[in-house]
């Protein structure tokens, strides 16, 4: 074993490594079609990691782990709202134009 490698440490690289790969075999079989709404919503879905960088800061004492947690709160942010924009804007492609009236007057 590597001196100074913690197995917990190991075990979550391996399970990072693992979701990304999972993650890239998943989207890499969704139709173009279905693409983009996927996206917003595991877009929506980021809000947990909000909830998670709040844990962190609420429990952090080193300034290390301040400074990390704000960055994940400040993109988990980006990434919901920027989600949000997306969702709708597409749920805007699917509403009912009204169609114009024509207010022209008999001639005569």
């Amino acid at each position: 074993m590597i001196p100074g490698l913690h197995v917990p440490l190991v075990i979550e690289l391996t399970i990072l490594a693992l979701a990304i790969f999972l993650g890239f075999e998943v989207i890499s079989k969704v139709p173009a079609m279905l693409h983009t709404p996927l996206m917003s919503g595991t877009n929506f879905i980021h809000g947990i990691v909000i909830v998670g960088a709040v844990v962190v800061l609420g429990t952090a004492d080193d300034t290390t782990l301040k400074v990390i947690g704000f960055v994940a709160m400040v993109l988990a942010t980006a990434n919901v709202v920027g989600g949000w924009f997306v969702t709708d804007r597409m749920l805007e492609m699917f509403k009912r134009r009204p169609e114009p009236r024509s207010e022209e007057k008999p001639k005569q």
